[in-house]
């Protein structure tokens, strides 16, 4: 019997239009299992049940009126802390912000809910959405739904435990360090990092704050590719002053059939250390695909130097972060840079340089990254997609011990750094890539692992496309045990 819980959004939409069950019927399942399930997972930390419980007697009038809202009418959902929602918390973690609550609709949450969407609480993030552990002093810890003693990952953490467990129908993230990837691959959903830029960020920042922060993007979270693809098509495009004059049309997707896809494909990388099983499992989702006549090339690279593009990417990436830091803070970086060896590129000298850097040596990073943009430009005209893992292992036991940059995480029976995965996280964060994840499969530890699809600027419809189909081939979502 199909558990109506775990079915994709658009399945979902599609049973509400046919009358099988009602927006309202619907909500009421999710929120009972968010009162069964959500206590030992603290996926879910805020909800607004009469608002969400309004809303979709609205939507049922609306239908039996003969209105269709729009691709997602009906459909109850979730959506990460950060993001702007009216009378709810926008914290980030951080107890600093615990009094700021959102006036209005962010702009992708509005968007949403355009599209029918019935959104009814907010999921849980890190402090200032800096880690990939989702805990905080507000909200407390979430547990991954595959094994509780394990991290959902971050800083989307609580959006992804939320849809493993089948707690909502879709969720809204966001990533500048594979906060959507992360926890995506951790806790066998799917999950897209758009083309940088293409949605509005209007509603996701904290108060006082207006500029875009670089490499920052929001997309969507889902059990399904289709879901991740019509919730793009929702979210994307110009806003306030932009949507005067500009457009934005998405390419469809380059290929409709795996034979037809030419792919490289990047497993390991002296950058960062890579678990044996992960590695294992994503090397059997590979050798599916060239079963399926997927032309594969295992070689195939970008001109460019991977440890380079991982500095440049770790400089901007910290630069970027720094904006938010207090005076206090940046003084003490700036004393410490000061006392760093010349040879010093530990995490910390890495963050210390990161935050002082003057606009000069900015500019110059950014304009490295700018070649590093060709090179990956020139590579995607001769292959249509970047394979890669999303992490360096799949989900690790949480650790809320010292600060991030000191913590590490199992990989063959030795630990390494926790940051050493940011070197996954920036090869398409660097250039302003999409990247999709798409689960794969499980480790011998019975732990999802997702693949990374990386694609050529704005080609998001084709790393999602290849989602969809790559699933087909492997089964795609598959939910935990324990939450029938």
């Amino acid at each position: 019997m199909v558990n109506l819980a775990f079915e994709p959004a658009l399945s979902l939409a599609s049973s509400i239009r046919k009358k099988e069950i009602s927006s309202l019927e619907l909500l009421e399942l999710y929120l009972s299992r968010v009162e069964a399930y959500n206590p030992q997972l603290n996926a879910i930390i805020f909800t607004q049940f009469d608002k969400a419980r309004e809303r979709a007697k609205a939507a049922d009038r609306a239908l039996a009126r003969g209105e269709v809202w729009g691709a997602l009418h009906g459909v109850p959902m979730t959506i990460k802390e950060s993001f702007d929602w009216t009378d709810s918390p926008s914290t980030r973690g951080n107890p600093v912000f615990k009094d700021n609550y959102a006036r209005t609709d962010g702009v992708a949450v509005r968007r949403l809910q355009s599209a029918g969407a019935i959104i009814f609480g907010k999921t849980n993030v890190p402090l200032m959405l800096a880690d990939w552990q989702s805990f905080n002093d507000i909200y407390g810890t979430t547990n991954n739904p595959w094994d509780l003693t394990r991290v959902p990952g971050g800083s989307s953490g609580g959006a992804a435990a939320a849809l493993a467990a089948g707690l909502t129908g879709l969720e809204l993230g966001s990533d500048i360090g594979a906060s959507i990837r992360n926890p995506a691959h951790y806790c066998g959903v799917f999950g897209h990092k758009p083309t940088y830029g293409i949605v509005p960020t209007q509603g996701t920042m904290l108060p006082d704050e207006f500029a875009p922060t670089d490499i920052a993007v929001s997309g969507p979270l889902a059990r399904s590719a289709e879901d991740l693809a019509v919730a793009v098509d929702v979210i994307v495009g110009a806003s306030g002053a932009d949507a005067a004059g500009w457009r934005l049309d998405l390419p469809q997707p380059r290929k409709t059939s795996l034979k037809d896809y030419k792919v490289a494909v990047m497993l390991t990388n002296p950058c960062c250390a890579q678990d044996n099983e992960l590695t294992e499992q994503l090397q059997l989702a590979i050798d599916a695909l060239k079963q399926a006549g997927v032309n594969i090339n295992d070689s195939a690279r970008p001109e460019i130097d991977f440890e380079r593009s991982h500095h440049v990417y770790l400089m901007l990436l910290r630069a970027a972060t720094a904006t938010r830091m207090a005076d206090p803070e940046l003084a003490s970086h700036i004393e410490s840079v000061a006392h760093r060896s010349g040879d010093d590129w530990s995490y910390r000298a890495y963050v210390d340089r990161a935050v002082t850097l003057y606009h000069r040596d900015w500019w110059q990073l950014h304009n490295e990254r700018e070649k590093m943009r060709i090179a990956w430009a020139n590579f995607f005209q001769e292959y249509d997609l970047f394979l890669c893992p999303t992490a360096a292992s799949a989900a690790f036991p949480h650790d809320h011990e010292g600060e991030r940059p000191e913590r590490t995480i199992p990989v063959n029976g030795g630990q390494e750094p926790t940051t050493d995965q940011l070197f996954w996280a920036g090869l398409s964060c660097l250039v302003y890539l999409p990247s999709t994840v798409a689960p794969v499969g499980l480790t011998k530890a019975q732990l999802p692992c997702g693949l990374q699809i990386v694609g050529d600027y704005l080609q998001d419809h084709t790393c999602i496309e290849f989602a969809r189909l790559l699933s087909q081939e492997l089964g795609g979502f598959k939910p935990p045990s324990g939450y029938d």
